[in-house]
């Protein structure tokens, strides 16, 4: 991208200011509990360090949630659904095989017809890799404002490890310039290759999981590596950050990985949701780095590395402004949709995730 100054090693830095002018975060009511979930599978829950994950209902797939989020980012950004350039929806749990998500939202919104609209894929960082194109986007002077959405409704094999994680959620974020932003791009940064830890065949209903791959070649090897890199290609250090939000796939993953990259308790801490939510894919690290703005300060700094099964890391530095004050409008926040919870059994989650086989 011209618009980018670079080294020519993925480090990407805008020439013109550019970052995030409105957020906004959905999560569905329903929760099933991991002890539920073990008391059908007579498995153990306690390895993950997870109490509970948010399920969609019945009404409720990737498009309805990127929806909510996306209007909770307009209203918070104070801006004209009519005024985006761009609307790209981040997911691996479409709505459908062979149609965009992103015209369902656009069109909910009321931002057709003169937009790009698109999908876009990385099994679960889609969302950040739509948030660094729209940032690169803006930044190009092609569109004044794009919406960057990541949106998931994950789903896991019925007694896999993954059914205990797969979650639902979205976050939407508003990408305009710099002078509005309420959060400033600093830096971003790519790290990908091709490590098979998890994957779907066309046609399989569930994904695959490569065991000895999803730790340290996949996840780690990745968060590390982009983390590292942009610190030190913008010279900052752990300290310099009020706060870092990573991929949260389980408890003790990101838990680990911002120690090693030398980040404390209370700098994870902030953006770490997975124990009450499970892992919501897409919506993953975006959703941790809308919890952290509900309380963010004008001066600080925050850090966002997501993964990606396939795989690969964004890394993005954002400085927050004096703007985080004025975007406070009475809209929920992330710990509100945690709060409204309505628990569920294991037979109405089955129902709920479409996990019945009628034959």
């Amino acid at each position: 991208m011209e618009n980018y100054r670079g080294n020519g090693r993925g480090i990407m830095i805008p020439n013109r200011e550019v970052g995030i002018v409105g957020y906004g975060a959905y999560i569905p009511r329903f929760r099933i509990r991991a002890d539920e979930i073990s008391r059908i599978w007579k498995d153990g829950e306690e390895s993950l360090h997870l109490e509970e994950k948010s399920v969609a209902g019945l009404d409720e797939d990737t498009a309805t949630m990127a929806i909510e989020a996306a209007r909770n980012a307009l209203e918070r950004g104070r801006i004209n659904p009519g005024d985006m350039g761009a609307i790209w929806v981040g997911s691996e749990s479409k709505p459908y095989a062979v149609k965009p998500t992103a015209t369902i939202v656009a069109e909910a919104l009321g931002s057709t017809p003169h937009l790009n609209a698109a999908d876009w894929e990385f099994a679960c960082k889609a969302g950040t890799e739509a948030l660094q194109a729209a940032l690169g986007f803006v930044s190009s002077g092609m569109a004044h404002y794009a919406l960057a959405i990541g949106a998931d409704t994950a789903q896991g094999r019925p007694g896999d490890a993954l059914e205990y994680t797969a979650s639902a959620g979205a976050a939407a974020f508003l990408v305009g310039p710099g002078e509005e932003s309420l959060a400033v791009l600093e830096g971003s940064y790519s790290f990908v290759s091709d490590t098979p830890d998890f994957f779907r065949r066309p046609l399989q209903p569930y994904p695959e999981h490569g065991h000895r791959f999803t730790g340290e070649p996949a996840y780690f090897r990745h968060t590390l590596q982009a983390g590292q890199y942009l610190m030190e290609h913008l010279g900052t250090k752990p300290q310099d950050y009020a706060c870092i939000v990573l991929h949260q796939p389980n408890a003790k993953f990101p838990e680990r990985a911002a120690r090693l990259l030398g980040f404390s308790e209370k700098q994870f801490r902030p953006g770490l949701l997975v124990e009450v939510i499970g892992n919501t894919y897409a919506g993953s690290s975006p959703l941790g780095l809308t919890a952290y703005l509900d309380q963010a300060q004008p001066g600080e700094r925050v850090l966002m590395v997501s993964f990606g099964s396939g795989a690969g890391s964004d890394a993005f530095s954002f400085r927050i402004t004096e703007k985080i004050r004025k975007n406070l409008a009475p809209l929920p926040a992330v710990q509100d949709y945690i709060s409204r919870r309505r628990e569920i059994d294991y037979a109405t989650y089955a129902r709920y995730r479409g996990k019945l086989n009628y034959g």
